[in-house]
């Protein structure tokens, strides 16, 4: 076999369904996870039992999406460098006209920069439609770098791509500005639910949450992030829908909420970096083309509305397995029997059949 034609397989299961409503979704559908980790399933299972005994479900609002790009140019001195960033900022519209040239589904939407010495970070804001964006912010850049060169004196060029984006890392600008579709999800469980299905309490998990996620995370020195493992969930969705894996590192940036509300629990996941698509590379799978179909994301849609559809509903997913395994933790050693009895049975099974 032509290595290049290689596919690696990963055991995957779909979980659900998950109710979802909220400003992008109202739907009741499975999810699939790719995972090694098998205990991730019927972990995830358990917050989408849930999630269907509320009637509203989980609440995913979508607040922003943008991709960025930042673009690196070097001048004399600060003061010129400052005086370029100037020129750049009134030239926004005819710089949105250059990037309109680019392809019909990206759009320059915002522009910041930042200067040290002589050195001009330059970052640039896109709409990417149903793309998750890489290479149309990219190409984008790409275009805007080699007009503004020419437009501005007393720059010179430094570099495509500049790491005040940032991708793949993880940052305190992609925490506070967003990278990729920013999505809040909400959960207010009853508290018989709480008892019979989490066999926890409200104050159990909001008390968990604070020493945990929160001083815990401070203490480890943990940037624009507050939770538990939004990592499991986000990379066995992404393996499954054909997303490029590695931006779980800012996709996993999040924070996660616990509240006990006289007894009822309220549970958020608050996630700015989802870097998603249902268009581009890695979606010409057959596997990838059936789970997208499955997902109702490869409906003739408005450009962007299935890329927004799959970021809720991955979203979701990721609240799900966090609020079942802050649940687990809650109760000592709930979780160690959990992995003991599911990944050994799976160790000499076939598992994702």
């Amino acid at each position: 076999m032509n290595d290049t034609h290689a596919v690696a397989g990963v055991p995957l299961k779909w979980v659900g369904p998950l109710r979802i409503s909220g400003n992008v979704a109202n739907v009741e559908t499975e999810v699939p996870l790719a995972t090694y980790e098998s205990p991730l399933w019927p972990s995830v299972n358990r917050g989408a039992k849930i999630s269907r005994l509320v009637e509203q479900g989980i609440v995913a609002t979508l607040i922003d999406e943008r991709m960025t790009r930042s673009v690196l140019v070097t001048a004399q001195d600060a003061q010129t460098a400052y005086l370029a960033a100037l020129e750049v900022d009134a030239r926004f519209d005819e710089l949105r006209a250059v990037v309109r040239t680019c392809g019909r589904f990206v759009e320059l939407i915002g522009f910041r920069h930042e200067i040290v010495a002589n050195l001009l970070f330059l970052r640039f804001e896109f709409s990417t439609g149903d793309a998750s964006g890489h290479n149309m912010a990219t190409l984008a850049a790409d275009a805007l770098l080699k007009h503004i060169l020419g437009a501005i004196p007393g720059i010179e060029y430094g570099s495509i791509s500049a790491n005040y984006c940032t991708d793949k890392k993880a940052t305190a600008i992609n925490g506070i500005l967003g990278r990729g579709k920013n999505v809040v999800t909400e959960l207010l469980v009853p508290r018989e639910i709480v008892r019979d299905v989490l066999h926890t309490s409200a104050g159990a998990i909001a008390e968990l949450n604070v020493r945990k996620n929160l001083i815990g995370t401070l203490l480890a020195g943990g940037i624009r992030s507050a939770n538990a493992h939004y990592a499991n969930m986000l990379l066995g969705f992404y393996l499954a829908t054909g997303q490029d894996a590695a931006n779980i590192v800012e996709g996993s940036q999040g924070v996660t909420v616990a509240e006990d509300r006289d007894g009822d629990l309220y549970f958020s996941c608050t996630l700015p970096n989802l870097i998603v698509g249902t268009v581009g590379n890695g979606k010409g799978l057959d596997f990838v083309e059936e789970n997208l179909t499955r997902l109702g994301c490869r409906e003739e849609r408005e450009p962007g509305e299935n890329a927004r559809r799959l970021a809720v509903m991955i979203a979701a997913t990721v609240l799900c397995g966090e609020l079942s395994l802050m649940a687990a933790q809650t109760n000592p050693g709930e979780l160690m029997r959990a992995h003991v009895a599911l990944e050994r049975t799976n160790s000499t099974t076939k598992i994702g059949r």
